[in-house]
């Protein structure tokens, strides 16, 4: 069972970090405040969904460094940024890193919250878009070495012809893995097979799971006739 989603907020003056505790709390919120970007980076528990308030003018450790330490560690934690003054360069800089919002004290109550609720909806569809993923990748290592092969040029649009000059194998075999690797992912047609496909990730984890160099093997199947 998934915990629940948590606001962390942070804010290296305390009063700010207590008032805007107390306030999320009285709005059903569960939150967990913190002065320190360290000791937050330290607690931080990836399995834990929510978002983050924080603010971008902290004089150990500035917002958008937090968001490239995050970022480094491979966490997609949303951030809501805060600050006491208006800085257009540096709020665009965290907009372009990821974050969720910009926002100026004093804070408005209602704008935090909208921007939380956003923020909050984000984390749980990719925790959501990331277990399907992971569900599908389960299904495609069941396949054999030779499946995942034809499945990975398959992905990068090549017709039967190209995947088996590709592979240097029949036409034939290439169809009849084919048909397997279906059966087994449970897909019917081939736009099924390349949405498939899509939701597994970048070229390098389709290179990752296929053992294959795809931009290699496109080459060898250049000139193939349809």
């Amino acid at each position: 069972m998934e915990t629940s989603p948590v606001v962390f907020v942070l804010d290296d003056d305390e009063s700010v970090a207590t008032g805007l505790t107390r306030m999320l709390r009285a709005r059903g919120y569960t939150v967990s405040p913190t002065t320190s970007p360290v000791e937050f980076l330290h607690r931080l528990d990836p399995a834990i969904p929510g978002c983050l308030v924080a603010d971008i003018c902290m004089p150990s450790m500035t917002g958008l460094e937090l968001q490239d330490a995050l970022r480094a560690a491979g966490s997609t934690l949303p951030i809501i940024f805060v600050s006491g003054c208006a800085d257009i360069q540096v709020a665009v800089q965290g907009m372009r890193g990821g974050a969720i919002t910009f926002l100026t004290k004093p804070i408005r109550s209602e704008e935090l919250v909208m921007a939380i609720e956003e923020a909050v909806f984000k984390d749980l569809t990719q925790r959501e878009l990331q277990r399907e993923r992971e569900a599908l990748l389960v299904r495609v290592m069941s396949l054999t070495t030779r499946e995942r092969q034809v499945l990975a040029l398959l992905a990068q649009g090549m017709l039967n012809k190209q995947v088996a000059a590709a592979l240097r194998i029949s036409e034939k075999t290439i169809k009849v893995h084919r048909r397997r690797l279906m059966i087994k992912l449970r897909v019917r047609s081939s736009a099924q097979l390349f949405g498939l496909v899509g939701r597994l990730g970048s070229a390098a984890d389709l290179k990752s799971w296929s053992g294959l160099d795809v931009s290699k093997l496109t080459s060898a199947a250049e000139g193939t006739c349809a």
